[in-house]
C-alpha cells in the first residue's frame, strides 16, 4: 500500500507541475503579447502548446480562471479575459485601495538589513527593462516587485487577493507606452517612502500610481 500511495503521490505532483507549466506559459504570452484579451484558448491547443495533458491543461484553467485571467463558460473554450472600458475602471477601484494597502504594509515592515538589498535589486531590475523597451520583460518585472512588497508586508489575506486583482488584463488591453514610464516613476516614489518606513506616503504613492493609469486609460481610450 505504501508503494502504491507513493506513486499516487508522485503521478499528483507531476500533474501539479505540469498545472503550472500551463498556468506560467499562459501568462507569460499574454505579457508577451502572443495572446490578447477575448483570444479562446481550446484544451487541446493549450497541450500542444505547452507539451502537457488535458488533466493538467483544466488544473491551468482553473487556476488561471480564480486568478482572473481566463473567463471559463459551459460548452465553450475558456478566453483570455477582456474588459470593456466601465470594468476596467472598476478594477481600477480595487487596484486603488490594494495597491495603497500593499505599499503601506511593505512601509510599516520594511527592514533595512532583510529588505533593503531585495528592494534595490527589483527596482534596478524595472529600470534596466524599461529601458530594454521589452514591455513583457517590465510585466514580469512589475510582478516581482509587487511580490517583493507583499512579502515585506506579511499580510497572508492580502497574499491572497492582491494578485487576482486584474491589473495585468487591464496592462495587456491597454498597453499604450506612455504607461511604463509612468508606472517606472511611482515605483521609485513608492520604494523611496518605503525605505523611510513612511507607511502613510507610501500608502499615498500607491493610490496616486494606480489614479496615474487611470487618467492615461480614460485618455486613450474613452
Amino acid at each position: 500500500m505504501s508503494g502504491e500511495g507513493g506513486s499516487a503521490a508522485r503521478r499528483l505532483e507531476a500533474v501539479e507541475s505540469a498545472g503550472d507549466k500551463v498556468f506560467r506559459g499562459v501568462m507569460r504570452e499574454l505579457e508577451m503579447g502572443r495572446l490578447v484579451p477575448g483570444q479562446r484558448l481550446g484544451e487541446t491547443e493549450l497541450a500542444a502548446r505547452f507539451d502537457v495533458g488535458r488533466n493538467a491543461v483544466r488544473e491551468g484553467i482553473q487556476r488561471l480562471a480564480s486568478r482572473g485571467v481566463l473567463e471559463v463558460s459551459p460548452h465553450r473554450s475558456a478566453a483570455i479575459r477582456k474588459l470593456d472600458l466601465a470594468e476596467a475602471m472598476e478594477v481600477l477601484d480595487v487596484a486603488r485601495e490594494l495597491t495603497g494597502l500593499v505599499a503601506r504594509n511593505a512601509a510599516a515592515r520594511f527592514d533595512a538589513g532583510q529588505d533593503g538589498a531585495p528592494l534595490t535589486e527589483a527596482l534596478d531590475r524595472l529600470e534596466e527593462e524599461a529601458a530594454s523597451g521589452r514591455s513583457g520583460s517590465f510585466s514580469r518585472a512589475r510582478r516581482q516587485f509587487y511580490r517583493l512588497l507583499l512579502g515585506i508586508g506579511r499580510n497572508r489575506e492580502l497574499d491572497r487577493i492582491f494578485p487576482a486583482v486584474g491589473m495585468h488584463i487591464i496592462y495587456s488591453q491597454y498597453n499604450s507606452p506612455r504607461l511604463t514610464d509612468l508606472r517606472l516613476n511611482d515605483y521609485r516614489a513608492m520604494v523611496v517612502a518605503i525605505r523611510a518606513g513612511d507607511a502613510q506616503a507610501a500608502e499615498l504613492a500607491g493610490r496616486e500610481h494606480v489614479e496615474r493609469v487611470r487618467s492615461i486609460i480614460r485618455e486613450e481610450y474613452a
